[in-house]
């Protein structure tokens, strides 16, 4: 993969749950991570008393958190309405040259700041809430 620019990574919600993605944000620095439970299911008669572990039974979830500056006030409205009602939404992270992540996630952390002579911008962090599908460009 070719180094690309980091400002081309977007967040996009689907609010209305219709399947209409609509950029809330353009993400400055992110980090998204994938996480996968291990079932351990060693016992005394496991050859040499290696740790054995059973395939595809454990849980799966992804983190994503990042910072930015909100697309409008439209948008910064949205993320907040979301965040305050607890509400678990499709969300989609558009990678460039690489794919998109799409699924249910829960608005975690919402954190805004700003200079007094800059922009305001927020810090956000979402978790997994269902099965996520990733499509690749």
């Amino acid at each position: 993969m070719a180094a690309q620019r980091g400002k081309d990574l977007l967040l996009k919600m689907d609010e209305n749950r219709d399947g209409s993605f609509v950029t809330v944000a353009g993400l400055r620095t992110r980090r998204i991570a994938f996480n996968a439970e291990t079932v351990d299911i060693t016992d005394a008669e496991s050859a040499g008393r290696w740790r054995e572990l059973l395939g595809g039974a454990g849980v799966q979830r992804a983190s994503l958190s990042g910072s930015g500056i909100f697309k409008d006030a439209a948008s910064d409205a949205s993320l907040r309405q979301v965040f305050f009602a607890g509400d678990i939404v499709p969300y989609q992270v558009a990678i460039p040259e690489f794919g998109t992540i799409t699924g249910p996630f829960q608005l975690t952390a919402l954190e805004y700041a700003g200079e007094h002579n800059g922009e305001i911008t927020f810090e956000a962090t979402l978790e997994s809430a269902g099965a996520l599908a990733f499509a690749a460009v």
